[in-house]
């Protein structure tokens, strides 16, 4: 594809600058051929045109993808250029933090001007061994890539670090060295790499100088060479040097130093031994004074002053030598003071008595007046004659500076010399890496000889450096078998030719030195002749005639031609010399000048080869008469010259490593960086040089996996064949048209640059039409279900809105019709109310007027009645008045009236009486009125009748009345005398009530008076009560605020204990785990210094000719247990026997020592009971008498009893040989009569005959067993009938004794004690030979004394102990009773066939159980909780038995059938062998019973052995056993057991030696095996596992209380009763401690290959993580090739760890341990290479972290494992895998980073961060901003600034005691194991 292509829209370009050198812009359209203008955008927003130039239409060059930017190697990079390089630099440098940088093979490393924590040991472990592309660029990586060449290689290498002054060149190389000294280590005891690292500081001291761009500026150049011996270990070194700035020495610009040595030494100057320099302050001497700058910032120069005296002391420089460089030095400084007066314009002189010259000629050993004179003067020597001439003082100043400078580079080249003989070593070397730290191209204002003699240095070095690039791309090219072109490359060999050739520009200066006239003016004229004009990198300045220009390599330096001549010369008035030859009180002065150019220069190099340290001296010509030897000096610049030349030749005879340093500003800031002199540096250093000549070629290389796996994207299924490299051919003929943009090598696929970053394009054009595709369907179906959910949402939102609308709609139109009704009843009732409200008003208006119309008719009726009343008496009066006048007037009248009228009718009446008509009117009126009469009667009459009835009644009560007021008129007169009297009563009442009132009116007084004191009394009260109330108010708030103070004080208080307490406990913890660590750390040395002592014992047994005889023997006074130490002792107790016997009795006394010890400490034990016991003894021998005469009475059943025995014992011993001889024959027979296919070893007969055999062998062991019991029990019993005929002695007590043994330990203490007591007056003499002073004797008193006291005590609980011996009798006799009884049982169902013979036992011990469970229902019937107790034990014990029983039963048929077998091949031999016996042998024969069934031994869980055994067992239980084997077919921790089992027996015969020697052997032999097989993680894990349970059994039988609680009754009686182990118990704890390092260091020699691959590396989610393009540094692929370590490799290679560690039945809480250990490991090694890997840190990298992660806790959830704290140990992966995945952009996220990652360190976080890579384009990079504000906020954290973990730190492990519940009885012994020398017991 052409380049022009790639400059489409929005492809990105760098454009220059003025001030940032390069700037990013962006193409706003495409760029199409012929245009002239790019439209441009930068970063900033402006836009911009960019003209191209017309000539060469040069399109500015291309950016790279931001994924390749930050890249580890600049050569990874797609555009190859300048800018790039500048970018990615500065990227790495300011956002990343990270110095390093690859650039194909060279390491550019940039000044940070800040110490890193990246140089400690930790990352120089993380380092080794590893392949230089894995990890991130680093100055180690290139160190090992060094030492790693020189292994593999065989040739020698060399390091070159240059760069300008304030690079970091020195640090550089100190950490190169450093790392070479760390790694390798020592040949010899000399710490040689001590040595190496101590010569920097003494180097720095007399070598570097503060200048304006470095405060510790290198100011000559050095190589070093480290030699290796041939296992690669350091045995010396050696220094050349170059080119010392002398002009330092009395010359210092502003703001420098001269070098730091005078500074130490004026800082020094108060001290003791440094008063006779007659020092003072740097401000007094001219020497180191001139810059104006005596003191740098944070350095101590007193301080640096030890360093350097101890760095001088470690190399060798005795005291008196260092104080003769001090009073050199110091004489340097006084010889500046010295001033000179004008004498006259050609001459000078100097003052008399002048101080600083008479210091200078005192320290110097020499005459004032002669130095005094050769200063002011000089000598002339010509043919003839010698003259004396003075000299100015311009001149004399010279020559005091020259002299000066002449001293300081004799001492500087003495010094040196020293050095490298120090670094010398006697052992051939076999190889060497050299170090060259020299300066680089430099470039100043005012140049002269020194930055040319500096730059000529660099155009050699960049000649070099150019050819090995060229050299190595052709290699590349060649091993791939690609066709290749010649690469234009720079060729700085002109250069090289006008500086050095013949008529160069240092032969001339050499010969204008030689000329006698010569100056600086003519030798420039001689070059403008020479060069100017026919040189092209010649060139004259204009405006000047005393300087040159010379192009180099990186840039134009313009020279200055004055002091050319001088500094060449280095001239040195020889008269002056002379007198410092000739000072006699100064020896070391005259051997700085002794014979000059004998001694080895410092600038002379040897050639190089295998042995550079044994230099050749250089002589010089021998001299004419004549001449001197100023004459045959070499100049300066061919001194240099020649040097160089060395140099060059040996660094092309090794292979060059290169370190390119790199100054990123002027002004000493940290992280600061300046493109312009960034750019300078990169230019002069060939940074760019390498980066164009890679890129003429083929600068990026993909494997075809790594191809294949990156651009599979490209590919279509069809195109993918099984062949990888043909797929990527194929497809790369798609891709990429033009075939010269790529070549197809065996391995890789070579792409010229901008190839990758078009495919990069191509790829990410495919994913993002890919993305946007998916994304466009993962859209569309989303909005398509989002669609149908909101469909589907709304038709259901619309029938719930609907239903909702219709329920409101009936609820409206119910509430309408409602509110319809409420509103009519509510209008109704307004209505209503009001009509009510106006109704009630109205009438009540209407009342009240009618009322009051009422009120007022009614005032007016009432007036008007009163009026009417008064009208009506007085019109009554008045009418009656005149009614009366009226009447009166009237009647009288009427009188007369009538009486006329009268008279008149009765005229007429008497005339109509006269007719009958009237009569008739008359009579009609009449009648009415008679019925009317007549009705009236009768109402009358009736009106009478009842008046009459009420006359009656009234009568009645009339008559009743008046009988009562009859009554009451009696009762009255009475009443009226009562009265009277009362009356005289009322009168005295009225008295007493004057008088009461008199009185209740005081009284009142009193009470108003009383209740106005009470009113009074009342109110003060409830006023006290208010304050009362308001005070206890008060006080109730106080003591409320009280309570809730003390509650919180309290409460803050307990909250503040219970911190503290938790502090402390965890602080408590960690010291003890600190103090564990510590002491199992002192372990794991002991233990290494314990190898290393058993490794020189070997080598020197080897080393000797003849082994010396015998051995050397241990004190055994010292304590069995006393310290480990003892164990390393080879010799064994078997051995040392006859050695013993042959010593004489002298030196048995020592060997006996600890034993007698031990037996008095035993003697002081047992006369405490002495009297108890021998009280008991006496009430004995009255029971033994009595016992005695029962026996009497029947002596012949014991007799018969004994015949039976006897005659048993003799059965079974000769049943033994004659089974003895039966096999013998037997096994003669099948070896000699059949054929050799049947008897051979493998045949079928054979291996069936070898099994009977062994079956048979184990019968007759079991047999002897028997006979020795029967004979032990015959013993005994004779014992018993024996007749006690001497009461003193003990034979009476034997049987009482034996009695009080099976009864209690103590009488086995008595026993012990008599055995004892004999032994003791056998010997009285022996305790006054103990030993000389007879102190034993004196405390074998003093103990005696001690017991006389303890007497009485004793007397006391005789008592007691005998009613206990009378109860446990009791007990005794009982259990025999019920042993006597089981046996019968036994022996009956022993007769039973084996079916009915289980049910028998099983039955009868169903019975025994039931009646033992009714006794003891019986027993606790009161206590219920000791019932169930009981019962549960009980029921424990019942499946036990159960078990055992299965156990036995499959046993029992096991050994049936095979003695079948056996029976009838004995039967058979034995009909053979009758045939030819006698009969009377026969006869004599005892009869063999065949039928009678043996007794089951009961085994008391003990092994016997011999003493001459002991070794035997070692070898065969430790020494020669199989782990594999024991651990699957054998009970786990069967060697434990069986040494436990012979500890018991040995602690039961009281024999301390043998326990003393088999623990000790055993330790050995563990200690020797593991050294054998250590690397063996089974092996290791085996003895491990049976340590601890050797250990655990020591303490579990061990008596004591605490580890005797999970015992069973059997397991308690089987505890170790006459020794105390807890010493050997440390002992042994130790050895664990250290079984368990070396297998935590086993398990992580193997799992160390597997971490990073596994974890890292392998792609366990495919696909997820993509390959980024890769430099010229190999980088390990993730893509998992044959032989890769993945996962399932880690998880298979824990279950096997864990699989073998069940096996071989380790402790749960030890396996625990080891898989935390192992989980760290993991953890810690992962996260160190991430911490180191850029390539690491992404997105996706975090992801396939958590799923391995996840897979391993799947892994312990399986193991049940979860608790082990494995788990925790991964936090620190897991939270760096975290902050990997989370967002990294705002303030929230800087916060949830911080609270979640608080397992890692604030280093770790910030380095995970600035590591951050992106591996797609999609994925963002972490901005600076947000790196800080995490810093920031972790700023108050406290946490170790260690950047890595310690991969090697080893928890400090713990052995919890773990009893175990096999019973040692059970035990059985397997043949396999060849323990047949052992017998159960």
């Amino acid at each position: 594809m052409a380049a022009s292509e790639l400059y489409t829209k929005y492809a990105r370009v760098w454009i220059p600058d003025p001030e940032e050198v390069w700037k990013s812009a962006e193409l706003l359209k495409d760029y199409k051929p012929g245009d002239k203008v790019l439209q441009l955008r930068l970063e900033e927003g402006k836009d911009l045109e960019y003209c191209l130039d017309p000539k060469t239409k040069e399109l500015p060059p291309l950016r790279n993808p931001d994924i390749l930017v930050g890249e580890n190697d600049l050569t990874a990079l797609s555009y190859l250029h300048e800018p790039a390089v500048l970018h990615n630099l500065k990227v790495r440098f300011i956002d990343s933090k990270l110095i390093y940088t690859y650039c194909g093979i060279v390491l550019v490393a940039i000044n940070p001007y800040e110490q890193l924590p990246i140089y400690g040991e930790d990352i120089i472990n993380a380092y080794s061994g590893q392949n230089m592309g894995d990890m991130d660029p680093h100055i180690f990586a290139v160190a090992e890539e060094a030492y790693k060449q020189m292994a593999r290689d065989e040739r020698n290498q060399s390091i070159i670090v240059s760069g300008e002054s304030g690079a970091g060149k020195t640090v550089s190389a100190k950490y190169a060295m450093r790392y070479f000294a760390t790694v390798s280590g020592s040949a010899s005891e000399a710490n040689v790499e001590e040595k190496v690292l101590a010569s920097n500081p003494i180097m720095e001291s007399i070598g570097n100088a503060k200048t304006t761009r470095n405060d510790n500026s290198s100011r000559f150049g050095k190589y070093i060479e480290i030699g290796f011996d041939k296992r690669y270990r350091i045995i010396g070194a050696n220094m050349r040097t170059y080119l010392l700035e002398k002009s330092r020495v009395v010359f210092q610009a502003e703001e420098e130093r001269n070098y730091h040595i005078f500074y130490q030494l004026c800082a020094s100057a108060a001290l003791p031994e440094f008063k006779t320099l007659r020092l003072g302050n740097a401000d007094y001497f001219h020497y180191t004074k001139q810059g104006g700058s005596p003191v740098i910032d944070g350095v101590d120069d007193a301080k640096e002053m030890v360093n350097t005296r101890q760095a001088c002391t470690l190399l060798g420089i005795s005291d008196s030598y260092q104080m003769g460089i001090f009073r050199i030095l110091a004489g340097i400084l006084h010889l500046g003071n010295v001033e000179f007066a004008y004498r006259d314009s050609d001459s000078c002189t100097i003052p008399p008595k002048h101080d600083p010259l008479t210091i200078f000629c005192d320290l110097m050993g020499v005459e004032y007046e002669e130095m005094a004179h050769w200063l002011c003067h000089r000598k002339l020597a010509t043919a003839t004659e010698t003259y004396i001439k003075p000299i100015s003082k311009l001149h004399a100043i010279n020559a005091r500076d020259a002299l000066a400078k002449h001293i300081y580079a004799n001492l500087f080249n003495w010094i040196v010399d020293h050095v490298n003989k120090a670094l010398h070593s006697t052992v051939k070397q076999h190889s060497f890496i050299g170090v060259l730290d020299i300066y680089g191209f430099e470039t100043f204002e005012i140049n002269s000889f020194e930055q040319f003699c500096i730059n000529y240095a660099n155009e050699k070095l960049q000649q070099q450096f150019n050819m090995h690039v060229f050299k190595l791309e052709q290699e590349e090219y060649m091993k791939e078998q690609i066709p290749w072109t010649l690469i234009d490359f720079y060729d700085n060999q002109p250069c090289i030719n006008l500086i050095e050739a013949k008529m160069g520009i240092l032969d001339l200066l050499d010969e204008e030195c030689k000329m006698p006239k010569g100056s600086d003016d003519t030798w420039a004229q001689k070059l403008y002749n020479t060069h100017l004009n026919k040189c092209a990198l010649f060139e004259k300045p204009r405006l000047s005639n005393k300087a040159f220009i010379i192009k180099h390599f990186a840039d134009k330096v313009e020279y200055q031609c004055e002091g050319f001549l001088e500094k060449n010369k280095d001239t040195v008035y020889e008269e002056q010399i002379k007198v410092l030859k000739s000072s006699k009180k100064f020896k070391l002065l005259p051997e700085l000048f002794q014979d000059e150019e004998k001694v080895l220069s410092p600038t002379s190099a040897t050639p190089s080869g295998r042995v550079p340290l044994s230099r050749t001296t250089v002589k010089p010509a021998k001299a004419r008469p004549g001449q001197t030897s100023k004459e045959h000096k070499k100049t300066v610049g061919h001194q240099f010259r020649n040097s160089l030349h060395l140099l060059m030749e040996t660094l092309n005879a090794t292979t060059p490593h290169y370190v390119r340093c790199i100054k990123p500003n002027d002004f000493k800031f940290p992280f600061t960086f300046d493109e312009k002199r960034a750019v300078q540096q990169l230019r002069a250093c060939g940074v760019l040089e390498t980066i164009r000549i890679s890129a003429a070629g083929f600068p990026s290389r993909w494997t075809y996996q790594e191809f294949f796996s990156r651009y599979r994207v490209l590919m279509k299924q069809r195109d993918v064949l099984g062949d990888r490299k043909q797929t990527c051919k194929n497809v790369l003929e798609k891709l990429i048209l033009d075939k010269d943009k790529y070549q197809f090598g065996k391995t890789k696929i070579f792409f010229r640059a901008g190839q990758v970053a078009y495919l990069e394009k191509i790829r990410a054009d495919k994913l993002r039409a890919a993305c946007i595709r998916i994304q466009k369907t993962i859209r569309g179906w989303l909005m398509r279900r989002k669609y149908v959910r909101m469909r589907k949402a709304a038709i259901t939102i619309q029938r719930y809105v609907r239903g909702y609308q219709a329920r409101c709609y009936a609820k409206f139109l119910r509430r309408t019709r409602a509110a319809i009704t409420i509103q009519k009843f509510h209008r109704m009732y307004v209505v209503r109310k009001r009509y009510q409200c106006m109704r009630d008003a109205t009438i009540a208006l209407q009342a009240l007027l009618r009322g009051y119309m009422a009120r007022n008719k009614y005032q007016m009726m009432l007036r008007e009645h009163k009026s009417i009343i008064i009208q009506k008496h007085v019109r009554g009066w008045l009418a009656r008045v005149h009614y009366h006048r009226t009447l009166k007037a009237i009647v009288y009248l009427q009188c007369c009236y009538r009486r006329m009228m009268a008279k008149r009718e009765l005229k007429k009446l008497k005339i109509e009486a006269r007719s009958v008509e009237r009569y008739k009117k008359l009579h009609i009126g009449l009648e009415n009125k008679i019925m009317q009469l007549q009705r009236k009667i009768d109402e009358q009459n009736k009106e009478y009748k009842s008046l009459l009835e009420k006359l009656n009644s009234l009568e009645i009560t009339y008559s009743t009345e008046t009988e009562r007021l009859r009554s009451d008129v009696e009762r009255l007169r009475m009443s009226e005398e009562e009265a009277k009297n009362a009356t005289n009563r009322v009168l005295s009442l009225q008295e007493e009530i004057a008088k009461l009132r008199k009185e209740l009116h005081q009284t009142q007084s009193e009470k108003k008076t009383i209740e106005e004191w009470a009113d009074k009394y009342k109110h003060e009260t409830e006023q006290l009560v208010s304050e009362l109330k308001d005070q206890n108010t008060l006080l109730k708030t106080e003591k409320e605020e009280l309570n809730r103070r003390i509650h919180d004080q309290a409460k803050e208080i307990t909250e503040a204990m219970e911190k503290k307490l938790v502090e402390e406990t965890k602080q408590l913890e960690l010291d003890l785990n600190d103090e564990r660590l510590r002491y199992q750390n002192l372990l794991n040395e002991f233990s290494r210094l314990e190898e290393r002592y058993d490794d020189l014992k070997d080598e020197m047994n080897l080393m000797a000719s003849i082994p010396k005889p015998g051995h050397k023997r241990t004190d055994s006074t010292h304590s069995s247990n006393e310290s480990e130490y003892t164990f390393s002792s080879e010799i064994t107790e078997a051995e040392d026997l006859p050695l013993r016997m042959e010593e004489p009795s002298e030196k048995k006394a020592p060997l006996d020592m600890s034993l007698f010890l031990k037996l008095q400490k035993r003697v002081t034990e047992l006369e405490q009971e002495k009297q108890s016991l021998q009280d008991e003894l006496d009430r004995k021998e009255e029971q033994a008498l009595r016992a005695k005469a029962k026996e009497e009475e029947r002596p012949p059943i014991r007799g018969a009893e004994l015949e039976y025995e006897s005659l048993k014992r003799q059965e079974l011993e000769s049943e033994n040989k004659k089974l003895k001889n039966e096999l013998n024959e037997l096994q003669k027979a099948l070896t000699e009569t059949r054929s050799p296919e049947v008897t051979a070893p493998g045949a079928p007969a054979y291996r069936v005959l070898l099994d009977q055999l062994t079956s048979v062998s184990e019968e007759l062991e079991v047999r002897k067993e028997e006979v020795l019991i029967l004979r032990s029990q015959l013993v005994s019993q004779k014992e018993a009938i024996q007749p006690k005929e001497d009461k003193d002695t003990m034979t009476d007590s034997t049987i009482l004794l034996e009695d009080v043994q099976k009864m209690k330990d103590k009488g086995e203490i008595a026993q012990a004690y008599i055995g004892l007591k004999e032994t003791n007056r056998q010997s009285p003499q022996d305790y006054h030979m103990l030993n000389e002073d007879g102190e034993l004797w004196l405390v074998y008193e003093g103990l005696k004394q001690a017991n006389r006291l303890l007497e009485s005590q004793l007397q006391s609980q005789k008592k007691s102990h005998e009613n206990e011996l009378e109860s446990l009798r009791g007990e005794i006799q009982s259990l025999k009773e019920e042993n006597n009884r089981q046996q019968q049982l036994l022996a009956q169902n022993l007769q039973l066939p084996p079916e009915a013979r289980i049910e028998a036992s099983l039955q009868h011990e169903i019975t025994r159980l039931t009646n033992e469970n009714l006794f003891y229902e019986e027993l606790y019937a009161d206590d219920p909780k000791k019932y169930q107790s009981y019962r549960i034990s009980l029921y424990k014990r019942m499946i036990d038995l159960m078990e055992q029983l299965e156990k036995q039963d499959k046993t029992v048929r096991k050994l049936k059938k095979q003695l079948k077998v056996f029976a009838k091949k004995i039967g058979e031999l034995e009909v053979g062998q009758m045939e030819n016996i006698s009969p009377g042998q026969i006869i004599d024969e005892p009869i063999r019973p065949v039928n009678i069934p043996r007794k089951e031994k009961d085994f008391q869980g003990m092994l016997e052995y011999k003493k001459e055994d002991e070794q035997k067992l070692v070898k065969n239980l430790i020494l020669e056993l199989k782990p594999r084997g024991v651990a699957v077919n054998l009970i786990p921790g069967l060697p434990a057991y069986i040494l436990f089992m012979c500890v018991r027996h040995a602690d039961y015969l009281n024999d301390d030696q043998k326990v003393r020697s088999l623990l000790t052997s055993t330790i050995n032999g563990i200690k020797k095996v593991l050294k054998k097989r250590g690397d063996d993680f089974e092996t290791v894990s085996f003895w491990l596992s049976n340590t601890c349970r050797f250990l655990h059994c020591l303490k579990q039988y061990s008596g004591e209380e605490g580890f005797m609680k999970h015992n069973t009754p059997r397991q308690n009686e089987h505890c170790l009763t006459n020794f105390d182990l807890a010493e050997y118990r440390q002992v042994l704890s130790d050895l664990a401690i250290q079984i368990y390092q070396q297998l935590v260091r086993v398990l992580e020699n193997i799992l160390q290959p597997m971490i990073v691959s596994g974890m890292l590396e392998h792609e366990t989610i495919q696909g997820v993580s993509g390959v980024k393009p890769t430099g010229l540094r190999k980088r390990t692929s993730s893509i998992a090739d044959e032989g890769t370590y993945t996962l399932d490799s880690i998880i298979r290679q824990l279950n096997s760890f864990h699989s073998v560690m069940c096996q071989h039945g380790m402790d749960p809480e030890l396996i625990k341990q080891v898989v935390k250990q192992m989980f760290y490991i993991i953890g810690a090694v992962t996260l160190n290479n991430l911490l180191l890997r850029k390539d690491m840190c992404s997105w996706s990298k975090g992801m396939q972290i958590r799923y391995n992660v996840s897979q391993l806790e799947e892994w312990l959830r399986d193991k049940n494992l979860m608790n082990s704290g494995a788990k925790e140990t991964l936090e620190p992966l897991i939270q760096a895998a975290q902050l990997l995945q989370v967002k990294k952009k705002t303030d929230e996220d800087a916060e949830a980073i911080c609270s979640m990652c608080n397992a890692l360190t604030t280093a770790q976080i910030v380095k995970v961060l600035n590591l951050y890579t992106p591996v797609n384009e999609f994925e963002e990079r972490v901005l600076v901003s947000f790196i800080r504000t995490i810093q920031l906020r972790l700023r108050d954290r406290k946490d170790s600034p260690q950047l890595l973990m310690d991969a090697k730190h080893i928890f400090p492990v713990t052995f919890p005691f773990n009893p175990s519940s096999l019973a040692l009885e059970t035990i059985q012994i397997p043949a396999s194991l060849g323990l047949g020398f052992i017998s159960r017991v």
